[in-house]
C-alpha cells in the first residue's frame, strides 16, 4: 500500500487510499477481517508496507487495525515504486510459514474454503471483459496453468483480483530475491508475475479462489459505488450501521447507510447508500450515493455521488462534488 492514490485526489493527499473509510471502516481493515474470514485461523502478524512519508499517525493506525484483528502489526517502506514483486520483498523478515499477500485497495465477498494443500491460491473473479485484466487458464483438475496479462484473444474470463495465498513464505521470498538479484524487471519494476511463473515451471500447484464480488477503490466514482455495495451487503447481514448517538430533527434516513457517532442531521434525508463519519453535521439537506467522512458540515445541499472529506465544509448547489480533507466550499 506504498502507492499514493492519484486517481483518488484529492481525498488521498492527505490519508493514503487504504485508509479511506468505507461503510465506516477503512478500506484495509475491511481487507484484513475478509481475508480474515477465508482462512479461518489465527493471524499472527500483519506487515504494511507503505511510503516513509505517510507518517507516525498512520503507521500508529494500522498498528491498531493489526491489534483489533489479534495480531502483531509491523511496519515496512518501499520508498521507490519498483514494482510488486520489490513491495513484497520490503517485508521479507515477516515471510516465513504460510503468508497471504493482498493489495489493499480492493474489497471482496466470497465464500470458499481455502486448499492449503496447494503451493498457492490466487483470488479470482469471473468478469465480462477479461482483456483489461490480467487472468488465470484452468485445466481439467481445477489447477492454474498459465497467467495471461490483458488476454487479446479469449483464453479464461478469471480476472486475478490481487490476492495471493503461499504456504511456504520462505518459497516466495527466494523467487523475488532471484528476480531482484538478476535484475528480472518488466517495464523497470519487479513484477510477482515474474515470481508466480518461475514457480509454476518447478511444478508447484496453484488453484484458484474465486470470489462472489470484487469492488475497486481506485477513483471516486468506483469508491462510491464501492460504498453503496458494501452498504447493501451488511444491510443483509443484518449489521446495525447507525449509531444510536444519531441526532435526528425533523430528518430522515433511508437504508442502507452507515452513520458514525454524534452525527446531527437538521431538516434533512440521508440515503439510501450514505456514509457519514462521526461528528458531522448535515443541515437542510437531501443525500444519497455519497461517502462523507469525518467532522464535515454540510448545509442547503443536494448531494448524489459525492465524496467528502474530514472536516470539509460545503454549502452549495453542486451535486457530484469530491471535495478533500479541511475544504471550504460555500
Amino acid at each position: 500500500m506504498a502507492g499514493r492514490g492519484s486517481r483518488l485526489r484529492p481525498h488521498t493527499l492527505t490519508v493514503p487510499k487504504p485508509l479511506i473509510p468505507i461503510a465506516g471502516k477503512p478500506i484495509v481493515h475491511r481487507l484484513v477481517e475478509d481475508i480474515a474470514k477465508v482462512l479461518d485461523g489465527t493471524i499472527e502478524e500483519i506487515a504494511f508496507i507503505i511510503h516513509e512519508s505517510f507518517g507516525k499517525k498512520v503507521e500508529a493506525d494500522l498498528i491498531a487495525i493489526a491489534k483489533k484483528l489479534g495480531a502483531k502489526g509491523t511496519i515496512y517502506y518501499q520508498n521507490e515504486a519498483l514494482g510488486t514483486a520489490h513491495a513484497i520483498l520490503c517485508a521479507k523478515e515477516s515471510m516465513e510459514g504460510p503468508v497471504v499477500v493482498a493489495y489493499a485497495d480492493t474489497l471482496f465477498r466470497a465464500d470458499f474454503t481455502l486448499d492449503k494443500t496447494a503451493d498457492s491460491v490466487i483470488w479470482v473473479k469471473q468478469v465480462a471483459d477479461p482483456s483489461a485484466f490480467g487472468v488465470v487458464q484452468l485445466n481439467a483438475q481445477n489447477e492454474i496453468v498459465d497467467f495471461v496479462e490483458k488476454p487479446k484473444e479469449f483464453i479464461s474470463d478469471l480476472a486475478i483480483i490481487g490476492i495471493y495465498y503461499f504456504k511456504s513464505g520462505e518459497t516466495l521470498r527466494k523467487e523475488l530475491e532471484y528476480l531482484l538479484d538478476n535484475n528480472v524487471t518488466k517495464g523497470g519494476e519487479y513484477q510477482l508475475t515474474d515470481a508466480l511463473e518461475n514457480m509454476k515451471q518447478k511444478g508447484m500447484r496453484f488453484v484458484p479462489g474465486k470470489v462472489d464480488e470484487w469492488m475497486d477503490c481506485g477513483n471516486k466514482d468506483v469508491t462510491v459505488d464501492t460504498n453503496n455495495r458494501m452498504l447493501r451487503f451488511l444491510h443483509l447481514d443484518k449489521i446495525n450501521l447507525v449509531s444510536d448517538s444519531v441526532q435526528l430533527e425533523n430528518s430522515t434516513i433511508i437504508p442502507p447507510c452507515y452513520i458514525g457517532e454524534n452525527v446531527v442531521l437538521k431538516n434533512s434525508t440521508v440515503g439510501p447508500h450514505v456514509s457519514i463519519g462521526s461528528g458531522s453535521l448535515i443541515e437542510d439537506t437531501n443525500i444519497s450515493n455519497s461517502l462523507v467522512q469525518t467532522f464535515a458540515q454540510i448545509r442547503h445541499a443536494n448531494l448524489d455521488n459525492a465524496m467528502v472529506g474530514n472536516y470539509a465544509v460545503y454549502n452549495g448547489k453542486h451535486t457530484q462534488i469530491s471535495i478533500g480533507d479541511y475544504s471550504v466550499l460555500e
